[in-house]
């Protein structure tokens, strides 16, 4: 994720579930009680278990190096061995010959392939190195969320797991179209929209469709409203941020095998074929930004289906080679930053859904949309 320096690529979530009072106490015997530990046995493909952020080498949590202010950070550590197909192939190869040479035969039975296939791949496995993989986690207990620093399922069906049976708590993707975030009436007017074209929403498509359709239509909206305004746009009752839109816009229809994308690269993404694909009825599933606000610029790939962030660049900051007291300043104030930068993206989302809920959706906003379009 790179919370401690450099660009952050995360996935955020809820955590739901009851924590004891005496949260720090017990945070740091179960951290320390799951650490990661080395591979034992030499036939063992991988080993996984949380780390020290700051030292991946250190898997005691000495001086309880995991934590600033109320936030507690460290880092999932996956040690996997990996046989490459090609070799695999190429000394079942050998052994299979070397078999046929002294039974005589001229082919072997499938279960002889399978043994020979089975024992060579415990063979290299004895021999091969894990390679290592560090996932980052940023957890604030108080708020109920947490940034995994991954976009991979795999990766996040380990450290679910591995959460659970550490600190007894699930979590689940935060998403600002769940249900659950918004009030009744919010979520049931969610709850009938209906899929199809993003300039005719109102025309019946027989499809209910699943919420997160609306994460592409807020992505396709925001580029429109990039450049309404020359790139500012005003949050009602909350401020003024400057977006655009640059280098790089995936637009996509359809599902599966029958999607059809378009990916459109540039300077603020000003290209025809961008805006030509969103006539024809696709949508933006995920764009390069540049956010601007108060003085700060942040800039990030939103991945609309997940409202995944990646490679986000933070506005300047002190650096951390300080020690003690200034060092844990400097990572509050890097957290700080990936605070703003996501609850600006999720006061502007709730500025979406409430125009797009409302009547003036259809009569004020799908109009300027055209007519951005023929621009």
């Amino acid at each position: 994720m790179g919370l401690l320096k450099g660009s952050l690529t995360f996935t955020r979530y809820r955590v739901r579930g009851e924590l004891p009072e005496e949260f720090r106490p017990f945070f740091d015997r179960q951290i320390k009680k799951y650490a990661f530990q080395e591979l034992t046995a030499s036939a063992e493909e991988q080993a996984f278990g949380w780390t020290c952020l700051e030292n991946p080498l250190d898997t005691r949590f000495e001086g309880a190096k995991y934590s600033a202010g109320d936030f507690f950070y460290f880092a999932l550590r996956v040690d996997k061995k990996l046989i490459p197909p090609a070799l695999l192939r190429l000394k079942c190869l050998e052994e299979e010959r070397k078999a046929l040479k002294e039974s005589g035969k001229k082919r072997l039975f499938r279960e002889q392939a399978k043994e020979i296939k089975e024992r060579i791949y415990l063979h290299l496995l004895t021999r091969a190195y894990p390679v290592p993989s560090l996932y980052d986690v940023l957890w604030a207990p108080s708020g109920g969320w947490l940034l995994v620093g991954s976009h991979a399922d795999k990766v996040f069906e380990l450290f679910e797991d591995l959460f659970k049976i550490t600190f007894n708590a699930k979590f689940t993707p935060c998403l600002p179209w769940d249900a659950e975030q918004m009030d009744r009436k919010t979520a049931a007017a969610v709850a009938a929209l209906e899929g199809g074209s993003f300039l005719e929403p109102s025309k019946s498509s027989g499809e209910k469709a699943d919420p997160a359709f609306l994460a592409r239509e807020f992505l396709t909206w925001l580029w429109f409203k990039s450049e309404e305004r020359n790139g500012t746009i005003a949050i009602p009752g909350r401020t003024e941020v400057e977006l655009t839109f640059e280098k790089r816009v995936v637009l996509e229809s359809g599902e599966g095998e029958y999607a059809e994308t378009v990916a459109c690269q540039g300077l603020h993404a000003d290209l025809k074929e961008g805006k030509a694909a969103i006539r024809e009825g696709k949508k933006v599933r995920e764009a390069r930004l540049r956010l601007e606000k108060d003085g700060d610029r942040w800039e990030f790939t939103l991945k609309a289906d997940r409202f995944q962030f990646q490679s986000m660049k933070l506005p300047q900051t002190g650096g951390l080679n300080e020690e003690g007291e200034e060092k844990e300043g400097g990572i509050l104030e890097r957290i700080y930053l990936v605070e703003t930068a996501l609850k600006t993206m999720d006061e502007l989302f709730a500025f979406f859904l409430s125009r797009r809920l409302s009547a003036q959706w259809a009569s004020e906003e799908i109009p300027r949309v055209r007519a951005w379009l023929k621009g």
